[in-house]
């Protein structure tokens, strides 16, 4: 597809913004903020053109997978554990999906992985640099 951005590869956390402001706003657990502050969350993901399997592995073993088709409906899990259907979209290169309380946009950004989440105006950005 044209503009489709080579996503696959393996990122680790780098940094973040707004963390703590974002997930008050989307009602996370106090344990879940904790487990995931300053976490060293490594993302794998296998793209297959429009076919993508995105996998997070926290620290401790826990980890979360979301297979989907680009333009097809989905079933995705969140931050939160919570089960939802998405339809992801590619626009200008980047991933974007509608979660139920945010939009997640995802794009990759000299060599590394750009995670945007917004919700009622509030932004959280995170940035993983590529490991393999």
């Amino acid at each position: 597809p044209k503009g489709a951005m080579a996503f696959a590869g393996k990122y680790e956390f780098e940094g973040d913004e707004n963390y703590d402001a974002f997930v008050q706003k989307i009602g996370l657990s106090s344990d879940k903020v904790e487990m995931g502050r300053n976490c060293k969350i490594v993302t794998e993901v296998v793209q297959n053109g429009n076919d993508f399997t995105w996998t997070q592995h926290f620290p401790g073993g826990h980890t979360t997978t979301n297979s989907f088709t680009v333009g097809q409906e989905a079933d995705m899990e969140t931050m939160g554990g919570k089960k939802f259907k998405a339809t992801v979209k590619m626009e200008d290169g980047k991933l974007v999906a509608d979660f139920p309380n945010y939009r997640h946009t995802a794009e990759i950004c000299g060599g590394k992985l750009v995670e945007i989440s917004a919700c009622s105006g509030v932004v959280y950005k995170r940035t993983s640099k590529k490991i393999a």
